[in-house]
């Protein structure tokens, strides 16, 4: 709560939080419109593969490139400039206090993370992808290096933690916890040639704004939601469903109706779990007061004793929305504001070493499952693609299937037939032991222990 007079101070003493962002995309684009306006927070450097889409993402979002720009970083730092660079690691190398990696790219992520911790940087993460697939080693790494590892505060798995680590500093057990789509049964069979129209838009529309429709398809087919709820599940306790995710049409004041066990009147097999909502009904006609854009905690009162009665008291009492029996009540947030609030985890990390998310146990992981049936010699094409979609699994589940995570289910070869509707497992590919693929084998094998263990 005291961030903005944390960074006002730090601007008053000429000690600005020296950023460092790494892809200019549109989330980072989001990002430069707010830190241009953001006193305590200079942001030393740019680093993307084409230095001129990074000025031209600066020159949209407001700044005087032609005033603002330095020619290298000790400029940008001495002067209060920032400098635009082709080669991440220059920059990850520079004095800054702060990188953040906005490539979506999870193998590039992990590199520059990597090298970031090293260089003793804090990180804030928000190639939520990388996470997704080997979060808990990178917390690991940035804890050994005494540094902060950060979900991207802004994107909806932060704000979920936001409000899970609320409830149960407050003393509320989480029952659920997520964020709303849009999502009907069907949709994990989407593709990028069948994408568009789910969105109401054509081809055309689409590339003349340049939308890309694989991107576009992950949000479609439920693989982006399984990403952002394992991350979510690694970082607070909470458990993936063990069918996967369910997308529960629901509006906002029926969250403490529906996300609650089924032998209490919802939907959830038990309480604990990450789910995602869905703001379209089986019907196709759209939910009254949906969730389309924002996130949700569902918390109970005490079990049923006098501290119980007298908690579901209080919700009724100050107007909480509850189920019938007046146990389970929601908070939610109808929005979220993605890159414009990034700046949070920077100040949280810099500020006060502290993540706005970060992940401590592998408890959920997401791999591919088959689009279609598949042949040997297929080429997977990963995320949002034609081959896979993204499912979220329990970690124990993953590990005991061989399965492949989504993250690396791209331009790898089938060695085996994989029936439609199945899971990718690794003895499906041939796939190359790069870095990155010995980075996951490694977390695996650290975490793998622990995960059966909880199941257990």
């Amino acid at each position: 709560m005291n961030l903005a007079r944390m960074l006002k101070k730090r601007a008053e003493d000429g000690r600005p939080v020296r950023v460092g962002m790494i892809g200019a995309g549109k989330f980072g684009s989001m990002f430069l419109a707010q830190v241009r306006t953001t006193p305590g927070m200079h942001l030393v450097g740019i680093a993307d593969l084409d230095a001129s889409r990074a000025k031209a993402a600066l020159d949209r979002t407001g700044w005087d490139v032609n005033t603002q720009l330095a020619k290298d970083f000790d400029e940008a730092i001495n002067r209060g400039r920032t400098c635009i660079t082709e080669d991440a690691m220059e920059m990850i190398s520079s004095e800054i206090d702060v990188v953040i990696e906005v490539t979506g790219n999870p193998a590039a992520a992990i590199r520059h993370m990597l090298a970031a911790f090293k260089h003793k940087k804090h990180v804030v993460n928000v190639t939520v992808e990388a996470d997704a697939l080997a979060g808990p080693l990178l917390a690991a790494r940035a804890q050994e290096a005494g540094v902060v590892y950060a979900l991207a505060y802004g994107d909806q798995p932060a704000l979920v933690c936001e409000m899970v680590d609320w409830a149960e500093a407050a003393g509320f057990k989480v029952v659920s916890a997520g964020k709303g789509t849009k999502y009907m049964p069907g949709f994990e069979k989407s593709t990028p040639d069948t994408v568009w129209g789910h969105y109401g838009m054509t081809p055309e529309a689409a590339a003349s704004a340049g939308m890309n429709s694989q991107m576009f398809n992950s949000f479609l087919d439920g693989t982006k939601s399984a990403i952002e709820m394992a991350a979510i599940s690694n970082a607070t306790g909470l458990l993936a469903p063990k069918d996967g995710l369910a997308f529960p049409p629901c509006p906002a004041d029926e969250l403490a109706k529906v996300l609650i066990p089924r032998k209490n009147g919802g939907v959830l097999e038990e309480t604990g779990l990450v789910e995602v909502v869905s703001s379209v009904g089986r019907d196709g006609k759209t939910v009254p007061r949906d969730l389309r854009w924002g996130v949700y905690v569902v918390f109970e009162a005490a079990s049923d004793d006098k501290r119980g009665d007298y908690t579901r008291r209080c919700f009724s009492e100050y107007g909480m929305v509850t189920d019938a029996s007046g146990r389970y009540t929601a908070l939610y947030r109808p929005y979220h504001l993605i890159g414009m609030e990034l700046g949070i985890s920077v100040a949280a990390a810099a500020l006060r070493n502290e993540a706005t998310g970060t992940p401590d146990a592998f408890r959920s992981d997401v791999v591919a499952v088959s689009k279609t049936t598949l042949k040997p010699g297929e080429m997977l094409d990963g995320e949002g693609g034609y081959t896979v979609w993204g499912k979220i699994m329990r970690a124990e589940d993953s590990l005991t299937q061989g399965a492949l995570p989504i993250g690396l289910a791209h331009k790898v070869k089938l060695k085996n037939a994989v029936a439609d509707g199945a899971v990718v497992r690794w003895e499906d590919v041939e796939i190359a032991s790069d870095d990155t693929v010995k980075f996951r084998r490694e977390m695996e094998r650290m975490f793998a222990a622990p995960a059966k263990a909880a199941a257990e």
